[in-house]
């Protein structure tokens, strides 16, 4: 299972907002919505974010073990 809990916490951190990534870096709110509820986003997503807020893929996701095999 992956989460997006780290998201929230970087985002603080940087001083970020979910309303600045959708009204100045062009962040659509459903992509904000499946990352607050650990759904399935592209991966230019995380690319995006990790470009604005100028850190690692860890520090937006975490990976826990589950039964979610192919």
């Amino acid at each position: 299972m992956i989460t997006y809990d780290r998201l929230w916490e970087t985002m603080k951190r940087k001083g970020i907002s979910q309303y600045d990534l959708y009204t100045y870096y062009n962040v659509n709110r459903s992509q904000l919505d499946r990352l607050r509820h650990n759904k399935n986003v592209q991966i230019n997503t995380i690319d995006k974010l990790c470009n604005i807020l100028h850190c690692k893929v860890e520090d937006i996701m975490e990976h826990f073990d589950d039964d979610n095999l192919f």
